[in-house]
């Protein structure tokens, strides 16, 4: 019989035990439980490293979450949340670290746009925390065999989101190409949250020409702030500047 490894991953101790042990309870499935984003990251390195690698993530979508707050929309050009500070985050390093675990996401409510996120970050799977066993194992299963499942429901909206968000990217790639190469550098480096004066050391230019780019930048995006040019940025796959392996060269071109 080949046996399914489910990781359980929640910070309500009594809900995660007990989803546990009803998950133990099938002849198939061995599960496991963590309380926090890092603590699962932890298990999921331990389970490599003993040659034991977990199948299936259920993460919480509130991980982390005060009981009774509101989830905070973050900004998009914010940067990026802490290391699996939270159930999204948690899936998207997930994806990044353990590409062959699969992740199905437990929330309390259905929320499209969260949904929709969970999605992108890859997630294969957002259930509701109160739906059935059986059901819980199909979706379980089906993940397993590269299946998609949202709730019925959740559709219509995952699907409107998931529009909205490729029409931005769509709109902000256009608006990234108008950028001359320098500009391009100098987003970069913005992106990767460097301020004026770190963005000239870096290019070998004067802080005044930062400052004509980045106002160059500001306006070709059509924006008006830093924080918004980030978040454009973002949405049209601009990769940071690695500030560890990106060697910049003076060259011969005029700034």
């Amino acid at each position: 019989m080949v046996r399914i490894r489910v990781l359980v991953v929640d910070d309500h101790r009594i809900f995660a035990e007990s989803l546990a042990a009803a998950l133990a309870a099938e002849p198939d499935v061995d599960v496991s439980a963590a309380g926090s984003g890092p603590a699962a990251l932890r298990c999921l390195e331990r389970a490599v490293a003993e040659g034991r690698r977990f199948d299936v993530l259920l993460v919480d979508a509130d991980l982390g979450a005060v009981a009774g707050a509101v989830p905070a929309q973050r900004e998009p050009g914010a940067g990026p949340p802490q290391p699996a500070s939270d159930g999204i985050a948690l899936v998207a390093a997930v994806r990044v670290a353990h590409p062959g675990v699969r992740t199905v996401v437990l929330a309390e409510r259905d929320d499209p746009r969260r949904a929709a996120h969970a999605l992108q970050a890859g997630a294969s799977g957002w259930v509701a925390k109160d739906c059935s066993l059986s059901r819980l194992l199909a979706v379980i299963r089906g993940v397993l065999r590269e299946e998609t499942h949202l709730p019925p429901a959740l559709l219509t909206g995952v699907l409107r989101e998931l529009t909205a968000a490729r029409k931005h990217r769509t709109d902000s790639e256009r608006l990234v190409e108008s950028l001359t190469p320098r500009e391009h550098e100098v987003l970069r480096c913005m992106v990767a949250g460097l301020g004026r004066k770190d963005v000239a050391a870096r290019l070998f230019l004067s802080p005044h020409t930062v400052r004509t780019h980045m106002q160059n930048v500001l306006g070709k995006l059509g924006v008006h702030s830093t924080l918004a040019a980030v978040a454009l940025a973002r949405r049209a796959g601009v990769r940071p500047a690695d500030l560890a392996g990106d060697v910049v060269e003076r060259s011969g071109q005029l700034a």
